[in-house]
């Protein structure tokens, strides 16, 4: 054990043979048999993903666009920042704007990358890019096929109460709304794009 984050052992597990379990419109499965650092073989499980963005709509007054939503796999509403997948050969910048427009009708004049996350890392390689959206100016929103969706606005302080009392529990969410907190309070700094 070592105190040192850094630390130089290689961790490194080397794919010997990959298999596709399941091939569909948005996830991918795969299968591989790895050899570990120690010499043994185990066999990992995860999905592959094109990756999405988060976007973290700030109105001039710090209250946060935000939108109610059901997601099926947990069979319930939730309270999320706007985000959506990021298309084949689209910039993630541009990925952010599409779905800010096309979820909530809005569009903004300044975007401000904040960070990259991987939400699931021990059964997907999926990453998510947050962006800060400023100078929001409303144009009609165009929703995908069998997206149902109702945005609203909230203020800063109830959205962190509503990550402290379990309202709000969607990770990128949870993220977004903690750089939303500190950008907006001065003490961060948006980052530059990985």
């Amino acid at each position: 054990m070592t105190d040192d984050p850094g630390a130089t052992r290689d961790l490194t597990e080397l794919c010997i043979d990959s298999a596709t379990v399941f091939e569909g419109a948005l996830l991918h499965v795969r299968r591989d048999r790895v050899r570990l650092p120690n010499g043994h073989e185990s066999v990992r499980e995860y999905v592959r993903h094109p990756g999405a963005v988060c976007i973290v709509p700030v109105f001039e007054d710090g209250a946060l666009l935000m939108e109610r939503q059901y997601r099926y796999p947990l069979r319930r509403e939730f309270i999320e920042l706007p985000a959506g997948k990021i298309d084949a050969g689209e910039s993630t910048l541009r990925t952010g704007q599409r779905e800010l427009l096309e979820e909530t009708g809005y569009v903004a004049d300044r975007w401000e990358y904040l960070m990259t996350m991987h939400p699931v890392i021990g059964y997907s390689d999926e990453r998510i890019e947050l962006w800060m959206a400023r100078g929001l100016r409303h144009q009609g929103a165009s929703l995908d096929h069998g997206e149902l969706l109702e945005p609203f606005r909230m203020p800063l302080a109830d959205a962190v109460e509503a990550v402290r009392d379990g309202r709000i529990t969607d990770a990128k969410t949870v993220i977004g709304i903690f750089w939303a907190e500190r950008v907006l309070a001065g003490t961060w700094a948006p980052g530059r794009p990985a």
